[in-house]
């Protein structure tokens, strides 16, 4: 089945978690299911966050942990791309791509990437411990925000590595998978869905137009930004529910 091609191709590309046995993998359409994966790392993080709780582990140190967790499940795919597209952003509009390509990683990104960090724990640390099913959500919608920036803004590189997401995508199709999963989610709450949408969209968009257009370095910041803008907004949401 290519569908299951896909996924297991998105499960190679999107984690640092073994192959699946028996299944020749595709790459050309994983992008799709890069929401599902999400899910999957959440729940690994969700596992993690509770038994550090039945320990007795204190909230930021859990929250410390989890975090890493999650990064390290990624294999820093996203993080990286972060910096490189805060690199790019500092450089000036005629060495953006130059810098993003850079491999050495300057002073914006490691301040990016610093700043980033500390937010997220602090919003973990403030959520979890009420909310703790927060931990599937953020990571999901985070990998939509890469399907909004790919469906909406065209690929800056012409030999971009990560080109491929928008050669072979197609956007009414690639959404069906992030659909199917919407019901299984709303028991979790309207608000989450709803400040999920906001932050999947919100870094796509403000990328997609300060860059007139999207680089594989920027899908990744895509990602990383979403998943912190939305564990932030639902931390604050659950001061007034």
């Amino acid at each position: 089945m290519p569908w299951l091609q896909d996924l297991g191709g998105a499960w190679i590309f999107y984690t640092v978690l073994p192959a699946w046995p028996g299944l020749t993998p595709r790459f050309e359409r994983i992008a799709r299911f890069a929401p599902w994966i999400g899910l999957c790392i959440g729940a690994l993080q969700l596992l993690c966050w509770w038994l550090l709780d039945q320990l007795g582990w204190a909230a930021w140190s859990s929250s410390a942990i989890v975090l890493a967790l999650g990064i390290w499940l990624s294999g820093g795919l996203h993080h990286d791309g972060l910096m490189d597209t805060a690199d790019g952003l500092g450089a000036g509009a005629a060495r953006r791509l130059e810098a993003m390509d850079d491999s050495r990683v300057g002073a914006g990104g490691v301040l990016a990437l610093v700043m980033v960090l500390l937010v997220e724990l602090a919003a973990m640390a403030e959520l979890l411990p009420q909310h703790p099913l927060a931990l599937l959500l953020a990571p999901f919608w985070a990998r939509v925000s890469p399907l909004w920036a790919m469906a909406r803004f065209p690929y800056l590189r012409d030999q971009g590595t990560a080109g491929f997401h928008r050669r072979h995508g197609q956007p009414g199709w690639d959404a069906v998978p992030t659909l199917v999963c919407l019901p299984l989610l709303l028991p979790l709450g309207w608000a989450g869905l709803a400040v999920g949408v906001v932050a999947a969209l919100v870094p796509a968009e403000w990328l997609g137009r300060r860059l007139g257009g999207q680089t594989g370095d920027t899908y990744g910041a895509c990602v990383v930004v979403a998943q912190v803008l939305s564990l932030l907004l639902m931390a604050l949401v659950s001061r007034f529910a």
